[in-house]
């Protein structure tokens, strides 16, 4: 006999205290991201590509057109999974986007992050990021891969658009 199954608890509406400090945290990311001059577009084109990297829907459909709201262009995300071989992404973008990958699938990309510190440096050497800004961009990678594995464990649906 097999018994019915139940679907899973949405994390958010169990915990809600939680939920709610999780809201809190990613706030904060963006308000210190804002104050290190870290563009809303670069944050939202991260979050596209790790939410990608996860493949969480969820997320998908929030972050996608949030990245277009903030003026990332269509093309920039339609190439994302290649971003390594599209010549339209700016020395920040690439730099923030192998960071994206590194620290949502790190075995997969220890080359990026060693011990010593991250190659936060343009093809020309000059630096892309102040330290403020790469902590910054590290700790929005860190929180929307947090919010992805929650959507996922909770199996939320796709957000459609209010029409």
């Amino acid at each position: 006999m097999v018994a019915d199954k139940k679907p899973r608890p949405f994390l958010d509406k169990t915990n809600e205290d939680i939920y709610q400090a999780m809201s809190t945290v990613a706030k904060l990311v963006r308000k210190t991201a804002a104050k290190a001059g870290v563009p809303r577009a670069l944050l939202e084109l991260v979050n596209v590509r790790v939410s990608q990297l996860n493949g969480c829907p969820t997320c998908l459909s929030v972050h996608v057109p949030s990245a277009e709201q903030a003026g990332v262009k269509p093309e920039k995300i339609m190439a994302l999974p290649s971003w390594r071989n599209a010549d339209i992404y700016s020395a920040e973008e690439r730099v923030a986007l192998a960071l994206a990958e590194a620290l949502t699938v790190p075995a997969a990309n220890t080359h990026v992050l060693d011990s010593a510190s991250v190659d936060i440096r343009d093809e020309h050497g000059s630096e892309v990021f102040t330290q403020e800004q790469l902590a910054a961009v590290e700790w929005s990678i860190i929180t929307i891969n947090t919010f992805n594995r929650i959507s996922i464990a909770s199996g939320h649906p796709i957000l459609r658009p209010k029409s």
